[in-house]
């Protein structure tokens, strides 16, 4: 295991990917598990993964994200899927804390009031908050591989009812990026520049 510092400056975007490579479902599991430690607003952890690794739906995932040759030859390809209602099933999510008694009956109904009262309302808050959880979940999951000696791909270039038509989105549900992962071809590039720190920083 590598120290996380190292794993941050040393991942980055993998376009080619060996095609003999396979994972099988204790790795991609173990992968996800890492990601579920994201954190979410209200830790209503709206979001989830289909993991596409079968050759054939990997091809049908390819024609619709617009024939990246990453999608098939990747171990796994997977579907970061954001929830926008996700804050329903807090009541569910919350309920452990209160009954080890880490939080009283007052907390609790705060904690699930406050929710509801931010998102039951505001349609572009939960379209919003589906995005920043499912994408914050793929960094996760892309330091995780990078831990395990694999590379990975963020894609967002596809056709969205398409790949929500191939991992069986609900209404609920929006297909936010696509990431391979796998064992890394020759002919990827060496990590790309970064802007100073400079320029992206100001302190106050």
């Amino acid at each position: 295991m590598t120290d996380a510092l190292t794993i941050i400056k040393s991942r980055t975007s993998a376009n080619n990917f060996d095609p003999t490579h396979v994972m099988t479902a204790a790795e991609i599991e173990e992968l996800v598990s890492y990601a579920q430690e994201t954190p979410t607003s209200f830790n209503q952890q709206n979001w989830r993964i289909v993991a596409v690794s079968s050759a054939d739906r990997k091809a049908a995932l390819k024609a619709v994200a617009y024939g990246q040759a990453k999608v098939s030859d990747a171990a796994v390809c997977f579907v970061l899927v954001g929830i926008k209602d996700g804050y329903k099933e807090l009541g569910r999510l919350v309920k452990p804390l209160l009954e080890a008694g880490a939080i009283d009956q007052a907390a609790y109904d705060g904690w699930i009031g406050m929710a509801n009262g931010m998102y039951a309302e505001n349609t572009q808050l939960q379209h919003d908050e589906a995005i920043r959880s499912a994408s914050m979940v793929a960094m996760t999951l892309m330091l995780a591989a990078q831990d395990k000696g694999l590379v990975s791909g963020a894609m967002i270039g596809f056709d969205p009812a398409g790949v929500a038509k191939e991992a069986g989105l609900g209404a609920n549900e929006l297909p936010v990026m696509l990431v391979s992962v796998g064992r890394a071809a020759p002919g990827n590039w060496p990590r790309k520049p970064r802007r100073a720190v400079s320029e992206q920083l100001k302190i106050v």
